[in-house]
């Protein structure tokens, strides 16, 4: 504990961040691989529809980070908090609460998925060449897979909270490197050709059962020089956080929810165009998580230091910390623009073959990436908040970049400028809500001082 103490308290900030961030980058780009992964062997088809209805069914498998944040941003931001404050008895009653939450509401997900299956691949936009695909990915990734998928996310974001971001990284990035191994072995091996994406999707439930099973291991060897415990003894008595946890993991999630939603509305009219533009669609997004998984890798790490040093009152380095994060996000992001303005056609042809969409693929390609500087500062922004426990100011914001703002605009632009517009709407969506996120923002670091007095 007086290491994690020390990395929280007195270590230089950036050698601080770095030793909580580069981990959790390091596991968020193996994630980042293994989603491409994915693509990249269900491309090797050279079937558009495969490669169309992976990328619907991954709607509804990135939900499930929506329902991790409820709890892991949730209850991992109050954790550093009340260590910050002293209290690592309650930080427990979280952790415990946290856990258990996380297995209620993930069931109920998955169940739900199970029962109107269908319906709700039609409504992200499926066709008859589609649903079928879709739904064995959905079945296997979603329904079966997604408890052990959303404890996975969850405890990494408890165990980052107490400064245990090589552990939390280490699982999830195994996690990735057993998908891209098992991918081809199921997809090309095991199962009949024709069942490419069934392969890919049990590959992915099979990865991540593995590492929850490494996470309750680490757990269990950390129950005696921790304040993390999964025991359910300490969940009743956990309930007693549950608004506090729900005031900033229900933005969190909300972000993420409405990451969907707006990925809905523009698969949805993508669709009006064929399924080749949703192809396209599918592997630029994909592409697109390279800056932004480093962004929000920075953004996870410097989380536990903001939120540990606000409640000790080092409102110096809390400002530090957040600081640091965002000119390293938006560098690297930087960096990634120019890469894909020179290679974005190469890059493409990595994923398929198809010439129409390796077109269309590289043009949403250099329009995405745009936006990337603008999404990483709104990240860490609002990361920034929930650490502090600033629940209503990170739910507007939320609310706002994917939702209020985004879904009208992807109407409005598809109507103006047509497909294109879909993809121009992000940059468009990033830059109001940046306007309003730094008025937000300066204006809750401007009441600090006084906050200090009380």
């Amino acid at each position: 504990m007086d290491e994690k103490k020390d990395l929280f308290e007195r270590m230089p900030v950036p050698k601080a961040l770095a030793s909580l961030a580069i981990p959790t980058i390091i596991s968020q780009l193996i994630t980042m691989i293994y989603n491409l992964a994915d693509a990249f062997f269900i491309g090797r088809t050279n079937d558009p529809y495969k490669v169309a209805a992976a990328t619907l069914a991954f709607i509804l498998y990135f939900s499930m980070n929506g329902l991790s944040n409820l709890f892991g941003v949730g209850g991992g931001s109050l954790i550093s908090r009340l260590l910050g404050e002293d209290k690592p008895g309650e930080a427990k009653k979280v952790c415990s609460f946290s856990f258990y939450g996380t297995i209620l509401v993930a069931g109920i997900y998955s169940l739900c998925a199970l029962i109107f299956m269908e319906p709700l691949l039609r409504l992200l936009g499926a066709s008859d060449n589609t649903i079928g695909y879709a739904s064995a990915y959905t079945l296997w990734v979603v329904v079966i897979g997604g408890i052990p998928s959303t404890l996975c996310m969850t405890v990494a974001h408890l165990l980052r909270s107490e400064g245990h971001a090589r552990q939390a990284s280490f699982g999830l990035g195994m996690g990735g490197v057993l998908n891209i191994l098992l991918a081809p072995l199921f997809m090309f091996v095991l199962l009949p050709a024709g069942q490419e994406v069934t392969g890919a999707a049990v590959a992915t439930m099979l990865s991540n059962v593995i590492s929850l099973i490494y996470f309750l291991a680490v757990f269990v060897r950390l129950r005696n020089n921790s304040v993390l415990s999964l025991s359910p003894k300490y969940l009743l008595s956990g309930l007693r956080y549950a608004g506090t946890i729900f005031s900033v993991g229900f933005p969190a999630a909300l972000s993420s929810l409405l990451a969907c939603l707006s990925n809905i509305v523009v698969n949805n009219l993508a669709a009006g165009y064929g399924d080749i533009p949703i192809a396209a669609i599918g592997i630029s997004k994909k592409l697109e998580m390279l800056p932004m998984n480093v962004g929000m890798g920075l953004c996870q790490g410097m989380m536990p230091l903001v939120a540990y040093n606000y409640a000790a009152r080092n409102y110096k380095r809390m400002k530090s910390a957040a600081s640091c994060a965002r000119i390293s996000g938006i560098a690297f992001s930087l960096l990634c623009i120019v890469g894909v303005a020179i290679f974005a056609p190469s890059i493409m042809r990595l994923f398929i073959d198809d010439g129409e969409t390796v077109a269309l693929g590289t043009d949403f390609l250099r329009i995405c990436f745009l936006s990337t500087p603008l999404m990483i500062c709104n990240f860490q922004m609002i990361h920034t908040l929930q650490a502090m426990g600033k629940g209503p100011q990170s739910l507007v914001l939320s609310s706002c970049r994917q939702g209020l703002i985004k879904i009208p605009l992807v109407f409005v632009m598809n109507r103006l400028v047509g497909l294109y517009g879909l993809l121009w709407t992000q940059l468009l969506s990033d830059s109001i809500t940046l306007i309003l996120a730094f008025i937000i923002y300066h204006g809750v670091l401007r009441k600090l001082p006084a906050e200090n007095t009380l």
